[in-house]
């Protein structure tokens, strides 16, 4: 089954990228490139997932969410 999750990438002043997976509480993960840290995202989901599914949880799934930027002055 395919399942959708956003991601959000946060640069980091020493380099980097923390990411985090705001639907998976406590899914945190760097890397020190984009796409490093998309590739480490995707890693560290799937390790959130197999222990949502051994301790029968239910998994979220972002296909119908929406994300906005909204500034403010």
């Amino acid at each position: 089954m395919e399942r959708v999750f956003r991601i959000k990438l946060t640069p980091e002043v020493e380099g980097g990228y923390t990411v985090t997976v705001p639907s998976l509480p406590g899914c945190v993960t760097w890397g020190e490139t984009i796409e490093e840290a998309k590739k480490m995202a995707a890693e560290a989901i799937s390790l959130y997932l197999e222990d949502m599914e051994a301790n029968n949880e239910e998994i979220p799934n972002d296909m119908n969410s929406l994300e906005l930027s909204l500034v403010v002055s």
